[in-house]
């Protein structure tokens, strides 16, 4: 991925890890996960909600990432 830029925000309780700040779009991963993803389909990042919550759980946690015909 590359250099990564590593947001958090507190109040939100919310994590984001960024390649690059083109414009691009959330893709749902499920359970609070987000992949961000240029318009040509390239992963951008990924955000995560209610990170702290996920403290309580067991890690790491695992995300499976599918494209589907007419995904971008």
């Amino acid at each position: 991925m590359g250099n990564v830029s590593v947001w958090y925000d507190e109040e939100g309780d919310y994590l984001e890890l960024a390649r690059e700040d083109d414009e691009g779009f959330f893709v749902d991963l499920g359970d609070g996960v987000f992949e961000r993803v240029s318009e040509d389909g390239e992963t951008l990042g990924f955000a995560v909600l209610n990170v702290s919550a996920r403290k309580q759980r067991e890690l790491p946690f695992e995300v499976t990432i599918e494209r589907t015909p007419g995904d971008a």
